[in-house]
């Protein structure tokens, strides 16, 4: 390297570095935030499930006993149970609900804008206070549902929807449903709406059918789309507490008590905060591991190595 280009090579490592410590600078408020309120809370979380930490009195070291408890408790392997399950079913069913309303709301057609507001509105409603509506609209006494079903002829008397456990898991279903498929519709719609005209036009002159252009063509180019509206989805459910909490308080006979609404109780009402961090470090790593598996997926049936 002749001495000229050394000297034109100075200069440009000087603004590397410079657009680096600049990079740097700008996401220096973001990191300060990420740390204080996500990695130090997480090292402290995991340094108390070490311990047995009452809300009263001193703590003392007992070391990974939390996480031996942790796999002898029946409780807490039924609440993971629960949660498992109704992970599976709350996420077929907003898949089921939004694909189709993606599809509707992305093609150009009157009052297009109209429906996809309308679609959405329940999204920007709290959960706890969906839950809450809910718990009224399936009141005996006071609610909708109840003459809404004696109106349409399924019933002869309003029944107690939050009574049994089958009949309020599927209220709760049809809340969450109602409440977070809006949100899912417009992540699949970006999808819909990346996908070139070019192809789907090429597709049908080549006398692909609906569901032929659907299945080899559109599921495959939101491929990441899909698999960001699932991570979002099934992280969402696995730590699903307002409505389980607010709907029904773990009932009927507590076959609804979640994971989240387990580590709530061990923590704030049983007070054993050691053992309700050991099972929130739990929690975290399977849903660290969930996401993990998800993206190789992805990775994989891209043919990534």
């Amino acid at each position: 390297m002749t001495i000229s280009g050394s000297k034109t090579l100075l200069p440009r490592r000087r603004r590397a570095r410079r657009t680096g410590l600049r990079g740097l600078v700008y996401i220096a408020p973001a990191m300060a935030l990420v740390i204080a309120f996500f990695v130090i809370p997480v090292i402290f979380t995991g340094w108390m499930s070490l311990h047995n930490w009452p809300l009263m009195g001193g703590t003392r070291w007992i070391g990974f006993r939390n996480y031996v408890r942790m796999f002898h408790d029946a409780r807490f392997m039924s609440a993971l149970q629960f949660t498992a399950y109704y992970t599976v079913i709350v996420t077929i069913a907003i898949f089921a609900v939004a694909f189709p309303l993606a599809i509707f709301v992305e093609k150009q057609r009157r009052f297009v804008s109209a429906y996809r507001t309308i679609i959405f509105l329940p999204v920007v409603v709290g959960l706890a206070t969906a839950s809450l509506l809910w718990v009224w609209l399936a009141n005996v006494d006071s609610g909708f549902i109840g003459p809404a079903l004696r109106a349409l002829g399924w019933v002869d008397k309003s029944p107690n929807l939050l009574a049994s456990f089958d009949s309020a898991f599927l209220t709760i279903i049809v809340m969450v449903v109602w409440k977070i498929a809006g949100f899912t519709m417009i992540i699949l719609l970006t999808g819909l709406q990346a996908i070139p005209a070019e192809l789907t036009e090429a597709a049908r002159i080549d006398g692909a059918g609906r569901w032929q252009r659907f299945r080899h063509l559109t599921l495959p180019l939101m491929r990441k789309t899909i698999a960001l509206a699932l991570i979002i989805s099934v992280t969402g459910s696995i730590l699903a507490f307002d409505q389980f909490y607010i709907m029904t308080s773990g009932g009927p006979q507590n076959r609804m008590i979640s994971v989240v609404y387990y580590i709530f109780n061990q923590s704030f009402v049983s007070f054993n905060l050691g053992y309700g961090a050991a099972l929130s470090i739990a929690l975290l790593a399977i849903l660290v591991a969930i996401s993990i598996i998800q993206l190789w997926l992805l990775r994989v049936r891209e043919g990534k190595p």
